[in-house]
């Protein structure tokens, strides 16, 4: 009996050892491909792109800033930070400094979109977020305020962004009847509406003749869309005569 208790013991001995083997391996193969990040501020993104590939990291310039206190060209910020343990091929994101900021911001606000867009980027600078507001007295597409404003100086990143007037909605107009009426004072009404004269289709007076062409003394038979209807400014009208 003694034996089999010496046995059954002696088991889970070796059980516990090979468990705690196995736990050191595995910590051993994962804590085995960790580096260090390296620091990689204040070097160049060429220089700091040899530096983590020492490390056997990668390095992806993300942004650009200016700074007054950090050179152009240089690395102002890097994540993650110097020291922090990470496994190999890991990225390191960074940003690069503008150095102090030399361009001025131009005024862009009450210009459309293409133009200010165009205008930005002359100065060297990127157009950042656009967000759109329906104004009733503002054209669609013109920018109504930007950020930083005009001349700001102490800026940190090389972008403007805009807030831009969406297009007005689209009017609706309910049809009226122009049965019986001439086709010349339909049309003239018709535009005076911002509504677009559309396929007019002249009825024959018998069967036996050709249908005349139309004429501004044409009288209105039939229209499409029909009266009561309602209709978008700028939709077209069509309309049959006789």
């Amino acid at each position: 009996m003694k034996s089999f208790f010496r046995l059954i013991l002696l088991g889970l001995v070796l059980l516990v050892v090979a468990l705690v083997s196995a736990l050191t391996a595995m910590r051993l193969a994962i804590h085995g491909h960790e580096v260090a990040v390296p620091d990689l501020v204040g070097n160049s993104p060429a220089a700091a792109r040899m530096i983590a590939e020492q490390s056997g990291l990668e390095i992806n310039v993300e942004r650009q800033y200016y700074s007054p206190t950090v050179a152009e060209g240089k690395i102002i910020s890097q994540l993650p930070p110097a020291g922090s343990q990470v496994r190999r091929g890991w990225q390191v994101r960074v940003a690069e400094s503008l150095g102090p900021q030399r361009v001025e911001i131009p005024n862009v606000t009450g210009q459309s979109q293409r133009i200010a867009n165009i205008n930005i980027r002359r100065r060297g600078l990127d157009v950042g977020a656009i967000a759109q507001m329906r104004l009733p007295d503002a054209p669609g597409g013109q920018v109504l305020s930007q950020a930083p404003p005009p001349n700001a100086s102490g800026i940190s990143a090389p972008k403007i962004s805009l807030l831009v007037a969406e297009p007005p909605l689209p009017q609706a107009l309910v049809m009226p009847s122009f049965i019986g009426q001439p086709l010349g004072s339909v049309t003239l009404e018709l535009q005076g509406a911002g509504l677009l004269l559309g396929t007019v289709t002249p009825a024959a007076l018998d069967n036996s003749s050709p249908a005349p062409p139309p004429s501004p003394s044409s009288v209105i038979i039939s229209q499409n869309p029909a009266a009561g209807e309602k209709v978008m400014v700028g939709g077209a009208v069509n309309l049959g005569v006789r």
